[in-house]
């Protein structure tokens, strides 16, 4: 390892296209102000990528059952990491990020705070994947199979990341860095748990909208959805009563059997033909508007679903285009499932699948492994009412959940384990921890909004979506993001110092 060398080409490279984003930001404003719509449209269908950061793929031979010396023995899987010491320098900070639901290079090319500030720090970079997720499968395309998917859980992850770290410590004689973790989403909430589980570990933890509250069983059912809601409505009042008007319509058309009539309105591949159908149509759409409102980034992007800028005013201004509430509400749905125009019709099942998480599970192996995690710790049961919120009646009790999870898993969820196991909410005695969260971001308020302590922060970030501060800089970034990165920074590396500190007094 060359920690003397950094590679000039990544550097001049990011500053290309970080003098390229504030001319196409600059040449936006100028044309909006001055009224030329087609070149508006062209600039804001661009999209420029980070460079990639020199990540290298590598795979780390991890036990697979951390809490029982019998059951495996010391049996192994191989779990993938990205590393890269591009910004390393000796005695450096370790930046690490706890993966979450998905595949670890999604995560990483999201994620460039992580990196900008491992440049300004000189810090060390690590990417680490979540078992059962990506490519770390610890038993191949069996993994989802009863029994081997029971050690999916949280507790093992976090036991993963402990020794990931501590392994690669010794084998990068890095024995004296301090190791702070990042985490957005699920992959905050780990962050936490990291920081409250492994304090000899991590000297800090960055969570990002990371919900621990109402995964915990903590919040109001009605919250995640009312909040949904609310990114609509703060945009435009009349943007909720149209989506609401257009449920109500299939609503009534699904009570009047016109399964024919909706087919047609939605362009779906398949005719419905039962209740089951219309409400996993019901959800595929609900998805839509969860979706845009967590990703309500102010420029186009291509994380979790390709986005617009502001996709939720891009789906108010489709919803109020005209008189046909039904034409309106499938044209806002296709900015999420067909936003290259491309699909003839839309599988609703093959596009959205329904599962223990009434947010959505994802596709593929991870969308079965998340399914997994939310039938046992993970608790999600939330739920629409068309009340408080703008979609139809869709409940999801924990009797509901019980009795999905043990038809699909065979299990039977713990509600309150999450709570008892990682604290809820008494977290005064825990220490270095920034909760950062969104205003526009549904999960916000199911994590924590205000300060508990001088070491346990809240920052609240008004024009921020999901996890908007964990991303690379952007000329488009309101300034409110701006200044939580500023301050996260300060923080995390006054947290480095007193580390460092801590270090040095240990030698005498």
């Amino acid at each position: 390892m060359n920690v003397a060398l950094v590679p000039l080409q990544a550097q001049s490279a990011a500053k290309m296209v970080l003098v390229l984003k504030w001319f196409v930001a600059t040449l936006l404003f100028l044309c909006e102000a001055q009224g030329f719509p087609k070149v508006v449209r062209v600039l804001n269908n661009l999209e420029f990528t980070d460079p990639k950061p020199e990540f290298k793929e590598k795979y780390f031979s991890q036990i697979l059952d951390h809490f029982n010396y019998n059951s495996l023995g010391n049996g192994t899987y191989l779990q993938r990491y990205l590393i890269t010491d591009q910004y390393w320098k000796k005695g450096g900070p370790i930046f690490f990020y706890t993966g979450n639901e998905g595949d670890i290079w999604e995560f990483a090319l999201n994620s460039g705070f992580i990196t900008e500030l491992a440049e300004k720090e000189g810090a060390l970079v690590i990417f680490a994947e979540h078992r059962y997720y990506g490519k770390s499968l610890p038993f191949g395309n069996d993994s989802f199979h009863i029994p081997e998917v029971g050690l999916l859980t949280v507790e093992q992850a976090l036991a993963d990341f402990a020794v990931l770290i501590t392994e690669l410590k010794k084998e990068l004689n890095a024995q004296e860095c301090p190791v702070i973790v990042f985490g957005g989403s699920y992959g905050g909430m780990l962050s936490v748990y990291m920081r409250l589980r492994y304090p000899n570990v991590v000297a800090g933890a960055l969570a990002a909208s990371a919900p621990i509250l109402s995964t915990a069983g903590m919040g109001d059912p009605a919250q995640f959805f009312r909040d949904v809601t609310a990114d609509f409505e703060n945009y435009k009042p009349a943007c909720r009563e149209a989506v609401q008007g257009a449920f109500q319509k299939l609503q009534a058309l699904a009570q009047q059997l016109d399964y024919a009539r909706i087919q047609s309105e939605f362009s779906l591949c398949k005719t419905p033909s039962s209740a089951a159908d219309i409400h996993q149509l019901s959800g595929l759409l609900r998805n839509a508007f969860t979706l845009m409102a967590m990703l309500d980034y102010p420029y186009k992007t291509s994380f979790m679903s390709s986005m617009p800028p502001f996709p939720v005013k891009v789906a108010c201004d489709t919803m109020l285009r005209g008189d046909d509430l039904m034409t309106a509400l499938r044209e806002t749905v296709g900015i999420v499932y067909n936003s290259t125009g491309t699909l003839p019709c839309l599988d609703i099942y093959n596009l959205y699948i329904e599962c223990a998480d009434p947010t959505g599970c994802g596709l593929g192996f991870n969308s079965l492994a998340w399914d997994y995690q939310a039938c046992t710790e993970i608790e999600m049961c939330f739920e629409s009412n068309s009340v408080s919120d703008m979609f139809p009646p869709m409940p999801f009790t924990q009797k509901q959940r019980e009795q999905y999870c043990a038809k699909k898993w065979a299990v039977v969820p713990r509600p309150g384990w999450l709570k008892t196991q990682f604290w809820g909410d008494a977290l005064s005695t825990a220490s270095n921890i920034i909760f950062s969260n969104g205003d526009l971001d549904p999960w916000a308020n199911g994590g924590v909004r205000k300060s508990l302590s001088s070491s346990l922060i809240a920052i609240n970030i008004p024009e921020g979506a999901h996890h908007l501060d964990l991303r690379g800089s952007n000329p488009a970034d309101p300034d409110c993001v701006i200044q939580a990165r500023k301050k996260e920074s300060e923080i995390i590396s006054q947290w480095v110092k007193m580390e460092r500190k801590k270090y040095r007094g240990l030698k005498f």
